[in-house]
């Protein structure tokens, strides 16, 4: 019995470390691409149901897609209520990992993990580091589930052994809990189900103990989740209790039907570790299903049930600001520079969803622009009263010359989020409010200069962060550019009007405002940059 509870308290950490080690490094490979994965296609119930999926797929985590979501709601970068079809996506993007664990691949666990360090240890590249350091993970996580297949073997002659398990998974209410207490402790509906996988591999547990266990490891998972929300704002909690209502009720509408679902994955493969995996593959996609139409609902019930934050002034809260960190200038300066590209993530959604603004006359979508730089002002003064009790006595001549600049960064971003909300929002107000509509070749034009300013300012985001001075010379080249392509633009416009098109003449003032306005956000674009290059 030593020898089992090592070998599956070994195999449970090669497993639990391996499925963590290459989400992590797949996550860091696709860097900022999975947060404009989840952000950017949350408005349609649909493709935000495939977007959760695909990025749970990569992390292999859906309680890591869900503090993901949870962060980006806390941070106002997400509403609640676009979190949803995310969270049922992630239930299937979950399923990925375990219909690749049950695959016969044990005995190319070591090659995975020969591989995997070798790739990461010649690679060059960060890129290609994190892609050997997932194939290493995989290999972990493979070597994992055979050294649980090998260790529990012995079970099957300790008649004592059979017996405890064999009441635990005779009993679905039992085997309910005891997998959802097991994968909350864990944190990994994964692992849990590696583990059984294994033991129905080797004829230890039936089908039916392997469904219920299914069903509370997807129960389990959701603590993480739940954890990791307390003390954020109600609208974060509300992710949380969402993926968990979703998972408990998924699992109570099944118990039921327990029989003919056990049934249906009996005769879906003859494989033990493929039948579990595929009864956890149907359950999370019959749950995703079954509630995707009915999300609006889910949120009016959850909104009622976790009701809102009693906030006094303002909604919004900083996340990285600690006070304990002002007598460490070093620290503190960190802290603000990542509440600063924070600041920076918000301003650069505002000014991408002016395009759609502009393009559906949504209403709602606009109020909800102009709640944003409600947001960018708050965190500009907070971060602003945060610098300003920063320890002095500490800072040396190159932390107030950082500490300048980054004062600058955001006043800078909160102008860009003011032009966004108090002109551009104004212009499209009117064009919704009078009916106008732009010709197809002036939209066209403001769609063009719309993304050469966009790409600017992600260019320039991003030489931020990284203080790339390249990166700000490249940003500042563009200016000349940039001025020229405006007059280009608004002469062809011009054109127009002079050619007497009706839709250009309706639409004149509106048109060549939006211009104005993009080009008073590309100059403070460059703007951002000047901090970086007059650094001694």
């Amino acid at each position: 019995m030593t020898a089992v509870v090592v070998a599956l308290f070994g195999g449970l950490a090669l497993l639990l470390y391996g499925i963590r080690l290459s989400g992590d490094s797949l996550q860091r490979a696709a860097g900022g691409r999975l947060r404009s994965l989840l952000t950017g296609m949350a408005r349609h119930r649909p493709i935000a149901v495939a977007s959760g999926a695909a990025v749970t797929a990569i992390i292999q985590s859906s309680a890591a897609t869900t503090l993901m979501l949870i962060g980006f709601v806390s941070a106002g970068l997400m509403t609640f209520r676009q979190t949803l079809g995310i969270i049922l996506g992630a239930d299937i993007g979950t399923t990925f990992t375990v219909q690749l664990i049950a695959f016969k691949v044990t005995d190319y666990a070591l090659l995975l993990v020969g591989l995997g360090f070798t790739i990461t240890f010649l690679a060059g590249r960060r890129a290609l580091k994190d892609v050997g350091q997932a194939i290493l993970g995989l290999g972990l996580v493979f070597l994992g589930l055979k050294v649980i297949l090998e260790g529990v073997a012995p079970l099957r002659d300790n008649r004592l052994a059979m017996e405890l398990i064999e009441a635990v998974a005779g009993n679905t209410t039992m085997a309910i809990l005891v997998a959802a207490v097991f994968s909350a402790l864990v944190a990994s509906s994964a692992a849990t189900l590696g583990v059984a996988l294994a033991l129905a591999s080797q004829g230890l547990i039936g089908l039916n103990g392997a469904v219920a266990i299914v069903l509370g490891a997807n129960i389990g998972t959701c603590a993480t989740a739940l954890t990791a929300s307390m003390g954020a704002t109600a609208e974060a909690k509300r992710v949380a209790v969402a993926h968990i209502a979703f998972k408990l009720l998924g699992a109570a509408l099944m118990l039921p039907f327990i029989g003919p679902f056990t049934a249906m994955v009996a005769a879906s493969a003859a494989d033990p570790a493929r039948q579990i995996a595929n009864a956890h593959t149907f359950f999370n996609l019959g749950i995703s299903l079954l509630f995707l139409p009915f999300t609006p609902l889910a949120a009016r019930a959850i909104e009622a049930i976790v009701p809102d934050d009693q906030t006094g002034d303002t909604p919004f809260r900083t996340r990285y600001l600690d006070e304990r960190a002002l007598d460490q200038p070093s620290l503190a300066l960190g802290q603000a520079t990542r509440e600063a590209l924070r600041m920076a993530d918000v301003v650069q959604i505002m000014l991408r969803d002016t395009v759609a603004v502009f393009r559906t006359d949504n209403q709602a979508l606009l109020e909800e622009v102009e709640q944003r730089d409600d947001q960018v002002d708050f965190l500009e003064r907070e971060i602003k009263l945060f610098l300003a009790r920063l320890g002095r006595e500490a800072m040396g001549p190159e932390l107030s010359r950082k500490e300048i600049g980054l004062i600058s960064f955001i006043g800078n971003l909160e102008n860009i989020g003011d032009i966004v909300d108090k002109n551009l929002m104004e212009l499209a107000r009117k064009k919704l409010y009078q009916a106008r509509r732009f010709s197809e070749s002036g939209w066209t034009e403001i769609l063009e200069f719309h993304g050469l300013v966009s790409k600017n300012l992600e260019r320039a985001i991003a030489a931020f962060a990284a203080n790339d001075k390249t990166l700000a010379q490249e940003v500042l080249d563009q200016r000349p550019f940039m001025r020229m392509r405006e007059r280009e633009l608004r002469e062809s416009h011009i054109g127009r009007l002079r050619a007497g098109l009706a839709e250009s003449i309706e639409t004149s003032e509106i048109h060549l405002d939006v211009l104005t306005n993009l080009k008073r956000i590309s100059s403070h674009v460059s703007a951002l940059m000047l901090p970086i290059l007059d650094e001694v």
